[in-house]
């Protein structure tokens, strides 16, 4: 019989960068590595990541509560509970919670390979390495991943 994988409430991994977390439900080992799965917790007035874009995988988003706002280019869009945000490979895109309230969000990998992204950030963060721009960029190019410097502020 096929093995059929239950992550509880209270189950997964947790990884915390910064002011946001992220639990990771499926790493790719259930799905051979076709889909990850994550459920990023963003408090409220927390900017999200640079502008970026993946060469190597789609990203979804599926907004549980909160409002979470999506930039694309040079557009934002305000994203409530019950929106889904589907990001292509090469689409330049990032996130942020503007509210009052923590937005929560089902976050996609497929195939999977970014969930060791937030791994290596994780262990950057327990051995005593910042989180800077550069950091994290010299982290997003081992997993297909490039600043959208073109949108940058």
């Amino acid at each position: 019989m096929v093995a059929v994988q239950i992550v509880g409430p209270d189950d997964g991994e947790l990884i915390v960068n910064g002011p946001a977390r992220i639990r990771i439900l499926e790493d790719g080992s259930s799905t051979d590595h076709r889909l990850g799965l994550g459920e990023v917790i963003i408090p409220p007035h927390t900017p999200g990541p640079p502008q970026h874009r993946h060469a190597q995988h789609d990203e979804g988003f599926y907004v549980l509560t909160g409002t979470v706002t999506f930039t694309v280019g040079q557009e934002d869009h305000d994203a409530p509970a019950g929106t889904w945000v589907m990001v292509p490979p090469g689409a330049p895109h990032t996130f942020a919670n503007h509210g009052d309230v923590e937005a929560r969000m089902l976050n996609t990998f497929t195939p999977d390979l970014y969930v060791q992204y937030f791994r290596d950030l994780k262990t950057m963060v327990e051995s005593g390495q910042q989180l800077t721009a550069a950091s994290v960029t010299q982290v997003w190019a081992k997993y297909g991943t490039e600043p959208s410097t073109e949108y940058a502020p």
